[in-house]
C-alpha cells in the first residue's frame, strides 16, 4: 500500500479499506484534520489545500477506477475533499462542524439535486466531482445560515 502512491492517497491513507462505511470514517478523518490544522477556520489558506486535495484526488481516483468499477468503495479521497469543502469558512465550533458532517453525508449518500448526474463524468473526475458539489452545497447552506443569523441578529 505504501509503495503505490495512488492507492495510499485514494484510500485516504488506508481508511477506505475499513470494511463498513468507509466514506463516513473518511469524513470523520477529514474533520479531525480540519480541527487539528493550526489554521483559523476562515483562513484563505484552506482554499489551496482544497484545490490540492481535488487535483491529487482526481489523479489517484483515476488510477484506481476501472470500467467495471467506476467508483470503488475503497476510494475515499473524494469524501475527504468534500468534507473539507463543507467546512470552508465555518467556525471551528462543534455545532457547525457537526452540521457540516450530517449535511455532507446526507448529500453524499442521497445524491439529490443533480449530484448523481455528476458521477457520469469519466474516471477520477466523476469520482471526485459529486462529493465536491455536495461539499459546495453544504458550505453554501451553512455559511448562509451563519451570515443570515448575524445579519438578522444585529439588524
Amino acid at each position: 500500500m505504501f509503495k503505490n502512491k495512488s492507492y495510499f492517497i485514494g484510500t485516504g491513507f488506508g481508511i477506505g479499506l475499513i470494511p463498513i462505511v468507509p466514506g463516513t470514517f473518511a469524513s470523520l478523518f477529514a474533520l479531525a484534520l480540519f480541527f487539528l490544522l493550526p489554521i483559523d477556520s476562515n483562513s484563505i489558506w484552506h482554499i489551496p489545500i482544497v484545490i490540492s486535495l481535488f487535483c491529487i484526488g482526481v489523479w489517484s481516483s483515476n488510477n484506481l477506477s476501472f470500467p467495471e468499477n467506476k467508483d470503488p468503495s475503497i476510494v475515499v479521497i473524494d469524501e475527504i475533499t468534500g468534507m473539507w469543502i463543507s467546512c470552508l469558512f465555518l467556525p471551528k465550533n462543534s455545532i457547525w462542524i457537526i452540521m457540516a458532517f450530517i449535511l455532507f453525508r446526507f448529500f453524499d449518500i442521497t445524491k439529490i439535486g443533480g449530484i448523481r448526474k455528476l458521477e457520469n463524468l469519466p474516471g477520477g473526475l466523476g469520482i471526485m466531482i459529486d462529493d465536491v458539489f455536495a461539499g459546495i452545497l453544504v458550505c453554501t447552506i451553512l455559511n448562509f445560515a451563519i451570515f443570515s443569523d448575524k445579519f438578522i441578529f444585529w439588524s
